[in-house]
């Protein structure tokens, strides 16, 4: 499945272990996660470069991403093993330190192959998913290896989708952010929004 084909979808489930927060080993299911929001992003490998600077920034903003009920969860084609050895390695050395979120181990590229982001069957490009709390997929982005993401624009898309949501009739128009006004979803709404600030 591509990743355009993804969004309005249910989300490709899938059972696999991770490395926890507390460094732990422990198997996690996507499914298990309904009634949050979910951000799961893929990444290339462990102990590479623009790759650290995602996750520890994910990390710095975990707070906020967990009150909005969202859950951020990382994944890569490396094991479990490799993950820890990565968290245990400083971050002054290249290595991602006490990260609080966890990381999925995808040695047989399963997942990132369902998510339809396995490139040359090597790596996961760098792939997110917002999943809603009914487990749907409801925005997808997909980077090339080198270019590495906002991790404020992944929450932005949140707080849009949580808008959206609670105020039937109404959509956030280009860099909407929260606070800002939206729009009516109708001629008239568009007219009214565009007269205002177009």
């Amino acid at each position: 499945m591509s990743v355009c084909t993804l969004v309005t979808q249910e989300a490709p489930d899938f059972t696999a272990e991770a490395v926890m927060p507390d460094n732990t080993f422990a198997e996690i299911k996507l499914s298990a996660f309904r009634g949050k929001y979910v951000i799961l992003f893929f990444y290339p490998l462990d102990f590479t470069f623009v790759c650290p600077s995602e996750i520890l920034a994910f990390n710095k903003r975990l707070t906020d991403f967990k009150g909005k009920n969202c859950e951020v969860i990382g994944v890569s084609v490396d094991s479990k093993f490799t993950h820890l050895a990565w968290k245990n390695t400083p971050v002054e050395n290249g290595g991602i330190g006490a990260i609080q979120y966890p990381l999925v181990q995808d040695l047989n590229k399963s997942i990132a192959r369902s998510y339809g982001i396995l490139f040359d069957d090597a790596v996961a490009l760098r792939g997110l998913f917002l999943i809603d709390p009914n487990g749907k997929v409801r925005h997808a982005v997909i980077n090339d290896l080198p270019l590495g993401r906002s991790v404020n624009e992944a929450l932005r898309m949140v707080d849009a989708l949580q808008f959206v949501e609670t105020h039937g009739g109404e959509v956030c128009p280009a860099n909407w952010q929260e606070g800002d006004d939206s729009m009516k979803a109708s001629s008239e709404g568009v007219a009214a929004y565009l007269a205002k600030h177009g």
